[in-house]
């Protein structure tokens, strides 16, 4: 079966599946929800996507990332909705957009997080430690949100790469 009857065929079957919504009948936004995210990754739509302006100019988008130390909460969602229009936007204009989804491991909020976690106070219990074993214990926290990021950021119907994504603490991406 070709591509597009695949998808012509998956709109039929998701078309049939939407919801009578009208006063008196039940709806779930949250299956609803579901089922748009289900029927996304079946047409494989941001992929799909990416290689139908892979001819197009590019238009280089660089996502500012969120710290890794805590879940996202609505200030990350607005800032991601902002980002996601703006690249929505830009493809519509003509021009072939990759969306990285990027990821902050540096700085003092991974290290307050630490230091909560261990009882830390002070820079002499950090020598005394050893630095070593302290930027140990920084890495090992530094994936703790991971799931849950991509979870609420595809929720929130956000096209992104979280394959290709880049890492404050990959040299690489440091250029």
């Amino acid at each position: 079966m070709q591509l597009e009857e695949l998808r012509t065929e998956e709109k039929v079957k998701f078309a049939n599946k939407s919801p009578d919504v009208r006063e008196g009948k039940d709806f779930s936004f949250h299956r609803q929800e579901e089922q748009i995210i289900l029927f996304w990754d079946t047409i494989q739509a941001f992929k799909t996507q990416l290689e139908r302006t892979a001819h197009l100019p590019e238009y280089v988008f660089y996502d500012g990332p969120p710290f890794a130390t805590g879940l996202p909460y609505c200030g990350h969602i607005l800032a991601d909705t902002i980002k996601d229009v703006v690249t929505r936007y830009q493809s519509m204009k003509g021009h072939h957009v990759t969306r990285r989804f990027g990821r902050d491991f540096h700085g003092i909020p991974m290290e307050y997080e630490i230091d909560k976690k261990l009882g830390i106070k002070s820079r002499d219990d950090i020598l005394a430690m050893g630095i070593d074993r302290y930027n140990e214990e920084c890495r090992s926290i530094v994936t703790m949100y991971v799931k849950e990021w991509e979870e609420v950021i595809t929720r929130t119907g956000r096209w992104i790469d979280f394959m290709n994504d880049y890492k404050t603490t990959d040299p690489s991406s440091w250029r």
